[in-house]
């Protein structure tokens, strides 16, 4: 064969590689995707899971299967996805931890950033602050005046250390110049009962977990922690309207896939997500667990990561905070 010949069959040979790959990733996906919850079953996280995954599958033409994988703050999933194949058909549900850990945690076994490629930030919730329903804090300038007694410390539950609620109350900490005294438990339902029975008086809570005590009189709202009144409970107001500047503080869900994986799948499973988070059954269902949908783009969620982490590292470095 002749160089000439032999040239020509090298462009075909890759003009039908080219092809062959294009025709791959459009027929994606070809057998079911499995979604990763960072999160055991039964939690709020797990909740939006079972609820989207229904809809995302028809979506995307193929089952999407929910595979829990709690522990470690979310970093047990995160390490299991971390080390998946990038070919689109592991993909994971994270939440606010994802920003948080790179700021607290000690010992990580990823990097987040460059682990994990952004897909769609799914919801953002508001903390809300809640408190005993006989305790004497009505108000948050009432928190903020008995926050800065030295003799009478106020304590504040999270469900653990470093977790959402924990950070929440340091950066009310910080901007409220008081001396909040943190309670750790081993779980957010632990830290809610006692908070509901009085044990300890205030916390920066899930919005989804919380709202439905708030509803039933088992808690009191006071405030919530978004920049913006809640949607779900506008005549609220803001923590940082009511006399803390500068506090926001949102649970928040995303999804994301191993880097790696072909940007053209993420786009799809994007897209694939928004049109789910427009549903109106959707909307609904979230908006009775005080989530707001959102449905970003893959580069808004990686804005947004940026900024929840650089935040969160500053929250931790300013306060002092250290996890053994």
């Amino acid at each position: 064969m002749s160089t000439f010949l032999q040239r020509c069959a090298r462009v075909a040979l890759a003009a039908s590689l080219l092809a062959s790959a294009g025709l791959a990733h459009a027929a994606y996906p070809e057998r079911p995707v499995t979604l990763v919850v960072t999160f055991p079953p039964g939690g709020t996280v797990d909740v939006v899971a079972r609820l989207i995954g229904p809809k995302l599958a028809a979506e995307l033409g193929q089952p999407v299967v929910i595979e829990n994988r709690g522990g470690a703050g979310g970093m047990i999933g995160g390490a299991m996805v971390a080390r998946a194949k990038p070919d689109g058909y592991t993909l994971m549900l994270d939440a606010s931890n994802h920003a948080q850990n790179p700021a607290i945690q000690p010992r990580m076994q990823f990097d987040t950033l460059k682990d994990f490629a952004p897909v769609s930030l799914l919801l953002r919730a508001p903390n809300i602050l809640v408190v005993t329903p006989s305790s004497e804090i009505r108000t948050v300038e009432d928190l903020v005046r008995l926050g800065k007694d030295d003799k009478n410390p106020v304590y504040f539950a999270s469900s653990g250390p470093g977790s959402a609620q924990h950070l929440g109350g340091e950066l009310f900490n910080l901007l409220a110049k008081t001396q909040l005294q943190h309670v750790a438990y081993k779980g957010g339902g632990p830290a809610m009962i006692d908070v509901m029975s009085g044990q300890v008086p205030v916390m920066f809570a899930s919005m989804g977990s919380s709202w439905q005590h708030v509803k039933n009189g088992k808690l009191r709202a006071v405030a919530t922690g978004g920049s913006q009144r809640s949607p779900v409970a506008p005549e609220m107001a803001t923590i940082a309207e009511s006399g803390v500047p500068g506090f926001e503080s949102y649970e928040w869900n995303a999804v994301f896939a191993p880097t790696g994986t072909p940007a053209e799948i993420v786009d799809q499973v994007s897209q694939a997500l928004a049109k789910v988070l427009k549903d109106p059954g959707i909307a609904q269902q979230l908006a009775a667990i005080g989530a707001e949908p959102v449905g970003s783009t893959p580069a808004d969620l990686d804005t947004f990561r940026r900024a929840e982490i650089a935040k969160w590292q500053k929250v931790v470095k300013e306060a002092g905070l250290k996890l053994d």
